[in-house]
């Protein structure tokens, strides 16, 4: 098997605010998908790993009577906690910890979500952590979304073109591990989950339209870990005079469409016999 790719910790310090606003969210019928196969009984408890600003926790949370929304960065949970709070849902406990770091009961949750994070953690060890803090018969999710510049229209090859000039610019194309993705595909996912003791469960895929503004996208930007606030720094201004450069001949009425990709894995922790 691969050997494990480290990223640094810190990579997404100064993006919440950027985060919540122009991340998209997982579409309805995912989630509904995502419920109807896993189950919850509504008296259980929910665990979002790497939560974000709570991008699974908010969707779901109706479905538990208890959540744990755990991320390593204090700004995410700082959201969270600030929405729950905003909502009423008195249920939702925030954790400010590394997913490899956090101590839970065995067998204490029913469903455990990771949304577009499995691959930045040491995925051996969560993933048997996560099968021991599940219930027999509980599900682990991994939730995930394509990303603008990676599809093939013109404007997302435009994109990704000049989002590798600013990483280079910058001097931060090293803040996403070379070989990251390669190594994944030489360890799949599934591979890692079956070593830790878990039944497949499916793939699961779901694709919407949408349509962004140059604005929104250079909102998106900043909420990624190889462009956010800190490594733009002094030059955000400029960074979006070239964005709205790039893409503007490609735009349609100031919008950019894109067929956004999105999808789950599940897997499911053996029951009692």
């Amino acid at each position: 098997m691969a050997s494990e790719i480290r990223f640094e910790p810190g990579l997404y310090r100064g993006t919440a605010e950027y985060y919540d606003r122009f991340r998209l969210p997982y579409p309805d019928t995912m989630i509904a998908d995502l419920a109807r196969r896993a189950a919850p009984s509504g008296q259980g408890r929910l665990l979002d790993l790497a939560c974000g600003t709570g991008q699974l926790t908010f969707p779901l949370r109706n479905r538990f009577a208890e959540v744990w929304s755990a991320d390593a960065e204090p700004g995410m949970t700082e959201v969270v906690r600030a929405k729950a709070k905003a909502s009423g849902a008195a249920h939702i406990r925030t954790v400010t910890i590394g997913a490899e770091d956090l101590h839970a009961e065995p067998g204490g949750f029913e469903l455990i979500v990771i949304g577009n994070a499995f691959h930045r953690l040491p995925r051996a060890l969560v993933a048997q952590r996560a099968h021991g803090w599940l219930k027999p018969g509980g599900c682990l999710a991994l939730c995930w979304s394509t990303s603008p510049w990676t599809g093939p229209r013109d404007w997302q090859r435009a994109l990704d073109g000049l989002l590798r000039r600013w990483q280079n610019a910058l001097d931060a194309s090293g803040r996403v591990p070379a070989g990251w993705d390669q190594a994944r595909k030489q360890d799949p996912d599934h591979d890692v989950l079956s070593r830790a003791g878990f039944e497949p469960a499916g793939l699961h895929e779901f694709s919407v339209e949408h349509h962004w503004t140059i604005r929104e996208l250079a909102g998106y930007i900043r909420s990624t870990s190889f462009l956010p606030p800190p490594v733009l720094a002094e030059h955000a201004a400029e960074f979006d005079a070239d964005l709205a450069a790039e893409l503007g001949s490609h735009a349609a009425d100031d919008r950019l469409t894109e067929t956004v990709g999105y999808a789950y894995r599940l897997a499911r922790k053996p029951g009692l016999t």
